[in-house]
């Protein structure tokens, strides 16, 4: 087998973590890695600790303003939706997490979903969509999701039928377009307001750039257990996570339904995005925390471990036009 070109190796002495928990996880998994939606370049914001294997993140850049905020009035459109009932914020809270509160979201007249909502924050710097990584872009993820019969129930052509019916929208279309509303134009729409969906601002991030007064001792130490115990060979750089597959339950069942092969979820915004899991069981995140321990690590957490590493995850909220994300009502 041809050998990969030689990389240079990370300062173990710095980051304080060993990669014998790694290499246990990454044998026994045996996770698949693949390029993001978005490289790492375009969000990756200049860091002075160059070391880390998490990045901070910064705003996307090269956007559309016109495309964006058409999406941004589509996210909205519960025209988008078959019987004019649900639009993309039925599910995705904008103004708290861009999830929702319960652990399965079900909307009026469709059946419980399959799966627990994700945030739509960041999503686009995952390298795959969806809990199973089966949508390759967000346009792609779009259009499933509206003729979904759980989700939106839609008849595409009879949602552009709808919005071209509508002159403001016609206006807004031909100013970002050149043309009418179209199923192309619609879900590229969406897809550049998602890509706008970024969240800079936490205080992991500002640490990461510099401020060393950014974190206390007890999230310093978090830190450096989930390093040491190898949570970071599944959550890192700059989405912390979000880049690989894995088998959920490596070494004891991690959720209710089934061990399943799932896309590893980002953990930026996590202490805001109760509950956990695919299948929404672990309500609380020092719950989650335990719980991953024990089946993708194969290790028991004491509980001063368990509260160091919450508080280090709950460095990583950050901010949507200039608003720290926040858990939604109940």
């Amino acid at each position: 087998m041809t050998q990969p070109p030689a990389r240079a190796r990370p300062d173990h002495r710095k980051w304080r973590w060993s990669p014998a928990p790694i290499l246990k996880v990454a044998l026994a998994s045996a996770a698949l890695l693949v390029m993001p939606l978005v490289p790492a370049a375009e969000i990756a914001a200049p860091s002075v600790r160059t070391g880390e294997p998490i990045h901070a993140i910064q705003p996307a850049t090269g956007l559309d303003s016109r495309k964006v905020a058409l999406g941004a009035l589509l996210f909205n459109d519960r025209r988008l939706s078959g019987d004019n009932r649900v639009a993309c914020t039925s599910c995705h809270h904008l103004a708290s997490n861009g999830a929702a509160a319960d652990a399965m979201t079900r909307m009026p007249g469709r059946a419980t979903p399959a799966f627990n909502t994700p945030t739509v924050f960041n999503a686009t710097a995952n390298f795959r969509l969806g809990w199973r990584g089966n949508f390759r872009s967000p346009e792609a993820q779009t259009a499933s999701l509206l003729e979904n019969p759980s989700v939106m129930r839609a008849d595409i052509a009879t949602v552009v039928g709808r919005l071209q019916q509508d002159t403001v929208l016609n206006q807004r279309f031909r100013a970002a377009y050149g043309r009418p509303p179209d199923r192309a134009a619609l879900f590229d729409a969406i897809a550049a307001y998602e890509r706008s969906l970024v969240t800079p601002g936490s205080r992991f991030d500002l640490w990461l750039q510099g401020s060393d007064a950014a974190l206390n001792a007890q999230e310093l130490r978090g830190y450096t257990t989930f390093k040491s115990i190898g949570c970071i060979s599944c959550h890192q750089g700059v989405n912390v996570g979000g880049n690989l597959f894995q088998r959920s339950g490596i070494f004891a069942p991690a959720a209710r339904h089934g061990t399943p092969i799932l896309r590893v979820p980002s953990l930026r915004n996590v202490a805001t995005t109760a509950p956990y899991f695919h299948d929404g069981s672990a309500t609380t995140l020092p719950q989650a925390i335990k719980a991953m321990g024990t089946a993708q690590l194969g290790v028991t957490l004491s509980p001063a471990d368990v509260a160091d590493i919450a508080a280090f995850l709950q460095t990583l909220t950050g901010k949507h036009q200039g608003r720290q994300l926040t858990a939604p009502a109940p």
